[in-house]
C-alpha cells in the first residue's frame, strides 16, 4: 500500500524530503467525516468508519517515514452535542478499532495513549483504552495519540488547578511555576514531544477547534480541502514538502 523509502531522500515527483526536517510530531485534525459520507450517498456511520480506516493508514506512513508521534483529535468535548445515535455510533467505532488493533499495534511497536476527559465514555471503551495502553506502554520509538473527550482549554484548566492544589500542599512554590512545570502538567506529558511540529487539518476548515490549545503555540499549520477519508498518501507527502520548505523560527527573527 506504502511506497518503500530509503534512508537517505525521498523523491516526491520533482519535490524532496530529507529525513532529517521530517517532523518528530504530526497532529491531525480529522474533518470531513459526514460530508464525505453525504457525498457519496452513504450513510454518516460509514462516513466515520472511512476516517478510522484512513486514520490506520495515515498514521503507518507517518510511522514509516520517520515521524515518531501522530496525534489524532477523534471526538472533541463539543461532540457530546451531536445526535445521540452518531455519538453511540462513534464511541462503538472507536471501540471497535482499538480493540481489533490491539495486536497490530503490538507487532508494529506502537504505543497508543488516549487522553482527554474519560469519565463520560463508556465504561465498556473505558476498560478497552486501558488493555490497549497496558499492552502498548513500553513501546518507544512510535507513539499515537487519540484525543477523545478532548479540549484544549479544559486541558489548560486542569493543568491550573492541579499547579494549585500542589502548591497549596507545599510541593511546589511559586518560583517554580515555569512553562517546563505547565507542559507536565498537561495530557500531552505522555509523549516525548508534546508540542506538534506540524498540524493537518482536512475539509477545508480553517481553525483549531479548541484543540492542543498551549502546544500549538509554534507549530506550523497546514489546511487541506481534501475530506478526511479521501486524505491518503499523495497528500500527506504534499502536507510534508510545505512543512519542509518552511523556516521555522519560534518568533524570533533571523
Amino acid at each position: 500500500m506504502f511506497p518503500k523509502f530509503d534512508e537517505g531522500t525521498y523523491v516526491v515527483g520533482v519535490e524532496e524530503l530529507q529525513r532529517e526536517l521530517m517532523p518528530r510530531h504530526v497532529a491531525v485534525i480529522m474533518d470531513g467525516n459526514r460530508r464525505w459520507a453525504k457525498r457519496a450517498g452513504l450513510l454518516t456511520s460509514q462516513g466515520h468508519e472511512a476516517g478510522a480506516k484512513r486514520l490506520i493508514e495515515f498514521s503507518e506512513l507517518c510511522f514509516k517515514l520517520g515521524i515518531h508521534t501522530v496525534s489524532a483529535f477523534a471526538f472533541s468535548t463539543e461532540n457530546w452535542g451531536r445526535h445521540k445515535i452518531e455519538v453511540k455510533c462513534l464511541m462503538s467505532l472507536i471501540q471497535h478499532y482499538l480493540k481489533s488493533k490491539i495486536q497490530y499495534f503490538q507487532r508494529e511497536e506502537t504505543r497508543v495513549s488516549v487522553i482527554g476527559n474519560l469519565t463520560k465514555i463508556p465504561e465498556s471503551l473505558l476498560r478497552t483504552v486501558q488493555e490497549i495502553e497496558e499492552a502498548t506502554r513500553s513501546y518507544k520509538k512510535k507513539h499515537l495519540i487519540l484525543a477523545i473527550d478532548y479540549s484544549g482549554r479544559l486541558d489548560i484548566l486542569r493543568a491550573c488547578k492541579s499547579i494549585v492544589k500542589k502548591s497549596e500542599k507545599g510541593l511546589i512554590r511559586e518560583e517554580d511555576v515555569d512553562e517546563a512545570l505547565i507542559e507536565r502538567e498537561l495530557l500531552t506529558n505522555c509523549t516525548e514531544f508534546p508540542s506538534p511540529d506540524l498540524l493537518i487539518r482536512t475539509s477545508g476548515e480553517q481553525r483549531i477547534s479548541n484543540f492542543f490549545l498551549w502546544q500549538l503555540a509554534y507549530t506550523e499549520l497546514f489546511f487541506s480541502p481534501v475530506l478526511w477519508p479521501d486524505f491518503d498518501k499523495d497528500k500527506l507527502l504534499e502536507a510534508l514538502v510545505s512543512y519542509q520548505r518552511r523556516e521555522r523560527r519560534f518568533g524570533c527573527r533571523v
